[in-house]
């Protein structure tokens, strides 16, 4: 337990942190990984290099100060975070490293204003928060190792299959090295894939959801390729143009808190943008696979129909379902976005709602379900990489 001083001293930091916690984030990875280049083999380049996982990272940083007298008002955050450094292996040892360099970033950014006092409060209070991450990921590991076929962090896997789904996503189908059955995962996690590509010096971690209904012989992932805009995807790049049947990749167990509630009988709205279609389909094939009578509407924006990965899929599960609808739009070919008037028309009454893809788009979706009065309790949504705050606009 923090004392009421320490809790006092962290709060009074908050619009300290508020200011500068970018500055701190960007100062604590640059110190770590001087200091610790190993640490490049987990954390993902990319998003170092746009500054989102400084971004998180302040953002996260900035809630736990926020809620030091309440940390119960951000387990949620805390579990999400979990989930992720659950996939990628991250080790009790770790913290220590990671609570060093960033209580030297706050002494560095801040100079004379970060006290003595200010200092053994932060040590102090990342002590309570590391323990508190490390108690959930202990029993996520645990838990994971437990399943039957499960196993703790990274293990070989086959690509037993490789299907081109449209011009820029392709499937890949794991199935265990050494041949064992594969834990059942929930509909919208996802699994960690780690490569090591020639000419690269660090190893590279990356999350893809899971893009089809748990079968317990094979996993899928359907990847798109992130060649247009630099910095370019190089693990998804690799995998499209490297990676082949028969070839050996090392994956984790699935992992992730964005998935569909099974047990719930409530009807069901799935929305997507590009390749966020991924995580749906896992939800949509679910669905059709285990309560087909339970209403659902899957509605899917892509570039074109080019672009569009699984459509004949996405038309044979919706016939196969008596109170199931698909619609598409596809914004470079005349038929628009999903637009609030759009979502009035299609989002299911009463439904559980489930958002998925790039960033614009679900600002634009999840303000246009707020504006239309849908509680925000109903609504869920992914992130393909670090959260963001989501700037949510009347539509």
């Amino acid at each position: 337990m923090l004392s009421q001083e320490t809790i006092n001293i962290i709060k009074s930091t908050v619009p300290v942190l508020e200011q500068h916690g970018k500055a701190i984030t960007t100062v604590f990875y640059k110190n770590m990984f001087e200091a610790h280049p190993e640490l490049l083999n987990v954390f993902n380049h990319v998003n170092q290099s746009q500054g989102r996982q400084q971004t998180a990272l302040a953002n996260a940083v900035y809630a736990a100060a926020a809620n030091i007298d309440n940390l119960g008002a951000i387990l949620p955050a805390v579990v999400q975070i979990a989930h992720k450094h659950k996939s990628l292996g991250i080790t009790e040892d770790q913290y220590p490293i990671v609570g060093h360099h960033l209580l030297g970033a706050i002494k560095e950014v801040l100079g004379d204003a970060a006290t003595p006092e200010i200092i053994e409060a932060w040590g102090e209070a990342y002590g309570v928060i590391a323990d508190a991450f490390i108690g959930i990921e202990k029993e996520m590991y645990d838990e994971a190792e437990q399943l039957d076929g499960g196993w703790r962090t990274f293990k070989d896997f086959t690509i037993v299959n490789k299907v081109v789904e449209s011009e820029v996503i392709t499937s890949f189908y794991l199935e265990a090295a050494d041949g064992k059955k594969l834990p059942a995962y929930k509909p919208g996690q996802y699994l960690t894939v780690r490569v090591n590509i020639p000419g690269e010096n660090n190893t590279f971690n990356r999350q893809y959801s899971l893009s089809q209904a748990s079968t317990g012989d094979v996993y899928r992932i359907s990847v798109k390729r992130e060649d247009e805009i630099e910095p370019y995807g190089k693990v998804s790049v690799f995998l499209h143009n490297h990676v082949n049947i028969g070839d050996t990749i090392e994956v984790s167990v699935p992992a992730g808190d964005f998935y569909l509630d099974t047990e719930n009988t409530a009807p069901v709205t799935l929305i997507s943008g590009g390749v966020g279609i991924t995580p749906m389909m896992s939800m949509f094939e679910t669905i059709a696979k285990d309560s087909p009578e339970r209403p659902v509407a899957f509605l899917h924006s892509a570039r074109t129909r080019k672009h569009q990965a699984f459509h004949e899929r996405l038309v044979e599960l919706n016939a196969s379902m008596p109170d199931s609808a698909y619609d598409a739009l596809y914004s470079e070919e005349g038929d628009g976005f999903i637009t609030r008037e759009f979502l009035a028309e299609h989002v299911l009454e009463g439904s559980d709602i489930y958002v998925c893809g790039p960033v614009p788009f679900m600002q634009a979706v999840i303000s246009s379900l707020h504006d239309l009065g849908i509680p925000e309790e109903k609504v869920q949504f992914e992130f393909f990489g670090p959260a963001v705050q989501l700037e949510l606009v009347n539509a």
